[in-house]
């Protein structure tokens, strides 16, 4: 921190002194400039006092232009405040943050039937092994079989899909209408709200059994939703950012995170038990709309198929999942580009 940045936060109640106030000391400057005043001249041989006037007359420059220049910029409350960067101190910081910004936002209009939904989307299921932690020599053998996706990817859903309504897809069980009206009717109580997301979202009781099996539906549920974020209104996606930071074991990472585009991202976390993995809901800190998710894995641990296909190890710190959205927009048909 300089010199400058620590004295505008101690003298940020400083009250700026008025013209009439200066004038005096503005009129001594000015003989002392020019050698009008032979008390100046006298103080001249004294460099002590030469150099504490200098310390003196830089340090109300200081001040008066601190005051002038950064007026309106917050006086108290968190240094991110002050710089306009996210709060990442807590997750209810982060997420009320978020929220309170979005809560700001005017609802646009909802899309027409007749429109599609452009989505562009860097990563997915990761195939070959990534490591967010150091282990010496070469990363084990794996025998998983991925589908990588290393180049951004474009998709196009149509926004009111009668089709898929009449026959629902198990991963994408709601159509873009549907999530627009559903998130429009969420309840504004946060455990309200997370019911109705686990109600709407029923999820396999064996590998979420659990002491945690709730809060870790709470926390996929809404990751479900968010990943469907484009249907959501600004108003209904701070009621979800408000419910998330209630979840029992949710964390944020104290600094931004690059995502699988090189982004820099807010990371909200949690570690999900019985399946030994850490996940993390990615934000966009600009804008806070939804910018993907990455799964981890906390230990190592052996996987089971039943007999159909062999047991396979994951590693801790294998990077299972890793996608970033990229971008996303409203278009008047199919391939058609925002």
């Amino acid at each position: 921190m300089d010199e400058l940045t620590r004295l505008r936060e101690l003298r940020a109640d400083a009250p700026a002194p008025d013209r009439a106030a200066l004038a005096p000391g503005r009129a001594l400057l000015t003989d002392a400039i020019a050698g009008r005043n032979r008390r100046t001249r006298r103080l001249r041989a004294d460099w002590r006092i030469a150099s504490l006037g200098a310390v003196v007359a830089i340090t109300a420059a200081a001040l008066f232009i601190t005051q002038i220049v950064d007026a309106t910029a917050p006086r108290h409350g968190h240094l991110a405040a002050r710089t306009h960067g996210p709060d990442l101190s807590s997750p209810a910081a982060a997420l009320g943050q978020a929220a309170d910004f979005l809560e700001r936002q005017k609802t646009p209009p909802e899309p027409r039937p007749d429109q599609w939904v452009y989505k562009r989307e860097m990563g997915g299921t990761v195939t070959t092994r990534r490591s967010l932690y150091s282990r010496p020599g070469p990363p084990p053998p794996t025998n998983m079989v991925r589908s990588a996706q290393d180049t951004p990817q474009d998709t196009w859903t149509k926004y009111d899909d009668k089709a898929l309504e009449k026959a629902p897809n198990i991963s994408h069980p709601y159509t873009p209408s549907q999530l627009h009206r559903i998130a429009g009717a969420l309840p504004k109580a946060p455990q309200d709200l997370l019911a109705e997301l686990r109600r709407l979202n029923p999820t396999n009781e064996e590998i979420f059994a659990g002491a945690d099996s709730k809060d870790d539906r709470s926390f996929r549920t809404a990751l479900a939703l968010l990943e469907e974020s484009y249907a959501v209104p600004p108003n209904a996606l701070a009621r979800v950012y408000q419910a998330l930071a209630t979840v029992e074991g949710v964390k944020v990472i104290d600094h931004l995170v690059r995502d699988a585009s090189g982004r820099e991202v807010i990371a909200v976390t949690r570690d999900m038990v019985p399946s030994k993995s850490r996940l993390e809901i990615f934000i966009n800190p600009k804008d806070y709309s939804y910018a993907g998710y990455r799964e981890v894995t906390t230990e190592t641990h052996k996987i089971h198929h039943g007999g159909v296909h062999p047991s396979q190890t994951q590693y801790r710190g294998d990077v299972l999942n890793d996608l970033a959205r990229i971008d996303t927009a409203i278009v008047d048909a199919d391939r058609e580009m925002p």
